[in-house]
């Protein structure tokens, strides 16, 4: 795919959503495609993933590998979603796991060439972070829920 297949991708992605036609731009010449097949592990908690991605189809889940069997799905993402906050933020490790529920497609984008636009064009930047901070803080939502349901009073007596 060209950078004009990328900027109608874009230009249609949530996350994408009331920025400039530049930023968009700028962002779709620093996209590639990518694809998972199903139960394919995209990447693993602590893993120092480089990519970040917008979910053009397809479903993914983010979960928790909790002691040594068991796997706390966190959330499922689909159409219009995107994982892999953390490449920004150079140096630290992914959070969770995420795993290809279906075949899922993709725009994946180099979170260090995303960090350094981000620096040349601080209009782009602050669009870019605002984003992605609504990203981080719903990603502490669906953690909080999830693990409130799997470990309350409730849950235990259930049997969960």
């Amino acid at each position: 795919m060209d950078v004009q297949g990328f900027q109608a991708l874009l230009a249609k992605h949530p996350f994408t959503k009331d920025f400039e036609p530049t930023q968009i731009e700028r962002m779709a010449g620093q996209a590639r495609a990518a694809s998972f097949e199903p139960a394919q592990i995209i990447f693993r908690e602590g893993d120092d993933c480089a990519e970040f991605y917008l979910i053009n189809s397809g479903r993914v889940a983010l979960e928790m590998v909790v002691g040594a069997n068991r796997v706390l799905r966190i959330q499922t993402l689909s159409d219009g979603d995107e994982f892999g906050w953390s490449a920004l933020v150079m140096g630290h490790g992914k959070h969770f796991q995420a795993r290809a529920l279906t075949r899922v497609e993709a725009l994946a984008f180099d979170g260090a060439q995303l960090a350094e636009a981000c620096r040349a064009d601080p209009a782009f930047g602050v669009s870019l972070m605002a984003r992605l901070l609504r990203i981080v803080s719903a990603r502490l939502d669906a953690t909080r829920l999830q693990l409130s349901d799997t470990y309350s009073p409730v849950a235990a007596r259930a049997g969960a």
